[in-house]
């Protein structure tokens, strides 16, 4: 893992505390689940969805995928959706590449498609691109779906082949786009994201 983002991890996780109660409740559902597909050695697989599939939903997919690898957790896939396609959000990307990570357009159109990197090794990185939830690159069957703002929980009231539904809403970081708080409003989100990620995989065992 880059060492600027090890070293992120490594700040954020003496940072639980600061989670409320409640809020350790709900996200260790999300443990439990991963730890029950852990012990039958099967599969993790993570879909973050939000209305857009532009800003949290991304956060969510790629800091669950560092999440995992900080704690050595294998055979973990995260993915992310929408209730419709836009695109992953400039602001977003800029967040995170000011954070450490490196990001790769691997195809440019209307809706690109980034590589975004946590690290060198092979497996370090994640494939974004903003897609419904239903889309063929995410999982059918078999998978959790992790609702990142209350858009998205109120107009999906059903995903076929979902195992676990939760709602984890996250304030939009969109509302302070053009405005002096825009960088820290992201960074703030990512942020929090990446904390509650840390989490939820340091409770797997």
């Amino acid at each position: 893992m880059f060492e600027i983002l090890k070293n992120q991890c490594d700040q954020l996780v003496n940072q639980f505390d600061t989670i409320p109660k409640e809020r350790k409740e709900l996200l260790t559902k999300i443990s439990e689940y991963i730890q029950s597909k852990k012990d039958g050695n099967l599969p993790i697989n993570l879909m973050y969805v939000c209305t857009h599939n532009s800003r949290r939903s991304h956060f969510g997919q790629i800091w669950a995928a560092v999440a995992a690898s900080y704690f050595g957790i294998e055979n973990v896939n995260t993915f992310s959706g929408g209730t419709e396609a836009t695109a992953f959000n400039p602001n977003a990307i800029q967040a995170l590449k000011e954070t450490g990570f490196e990001i790769a357009t691997e195809e440019l159109n209307e809706n690109p498609i980034y590589k975004v990197a946590f690290g060198t090794k092979e497996t370090q990185f994640t494939i974004c691109f903003s897609k419904v939830y239903d889309d063929s690159f995410n999982p059918s069957s078999n998978f959790t779906a992790i609702m990142t703002c209350s858009d998205a929980e109120q107009n999906c009231p059903f995903i076929p082949g979902v195992e676990l539904r939760i709602g984890t809403t996250y304030t939009d970081p969109k509302a302070f786009d053009g405005t002096p708080q825009q960088a820290e409003k992201y960074f703030e989100r990512s942020n929090q994201i990446a904390l509650e990620c840390l989490f939820v995989f340091s409770k797997i065992s």
